[in-house]
């Protein structure tokens, strides 16, 4: 069986994560591993390393590459992380702060200090952490819906096309007829003027 890179982008597509979005203030769980010593006294070590900041960018959609860019400030000094959110490093996201934006990247927060870096916003609810596999299949739901209703659009669509074809084919075999005995008593009457008119002169 050959796999195709859709079908494998698609399986390798994490949706246990939230909808998210520029403007959310989120928490990235990310696992870290550390080494220490070297050699065969090497010890290996995971811990998970939280991230807080604002989601200043997207990049991907929903596919495979998809990335998101959270911002933060520690100790005066603007901190940027990329994350990649189909990696299998990221624990969870968990978002805590939803803001209303009116732009995709929010490059200009740059720019800010002091409270300014901090948006207003409301606190996220649990149905804004479900994963995003629950609205997807609503989605699909509706499109299957969507899709039926214009089935049975285009059914009956073509079952009155076919009926005004008919009738129109009817009308013109109907034209043509009466054109045809037109035609034909028009030529009978030009006969028989010929045959009066022979009639006539065989008289004389």
């Amino acid at each position: 069986m050959t796999v195709t890179l859709q079908e494998f982008n698609h399986s390798n597509t994490r949706t246990d994560l939230p909808n998210i979005k520029p403007g959310h203030v989120v928490k990235v769980y990310q696992k870290i591993t550390e080494t220490k010593g070297i050699g065969k006294k090497a010890e290996t070590k995971e811990r998970i390393q939280v991230f807080e900041g604002l989601v200043i960018g997207r990049k991907g959609g929903t596919g495979i590459n998809a990335t998101i860019t959270v911002r933060k400030i520690s100790g005066g000094i603007g901190v940027e992380k990329i994350f990649p959110l189909n990696t299998p490093t990221i624990e969870k996201i968990e978002i805590i702060k939803i803001t209303k934006t009116r732009r995709a990247k929010l490059n200009y927060m740059r720019d800010r200090i002091g409270k300014a870096t901090k948006p207003k916003g409301e606190l996220a609810n649990e149905e804004d952490n479900k994963p995003q596999t629950k609205k997807v299949e609503e989605k699909t739901e509706d499109t299957k819906e969507d899709k039926t209703e214009n089935v049975e659009e285009i059914k009956t669509e073509k079952k009155e096309e076919k009926a005004t074809e008919e009738i129109e084919t009817e009308k013109k075999e109907e034209e043509v007829k009466e054109e045809n005995t037109e035609d034909i008593e028009n030529k009978n009457e030009k006969v028989e003027v010929g045959r009066e008119k022979i009639e006539k002169k065989d008289d004389k």
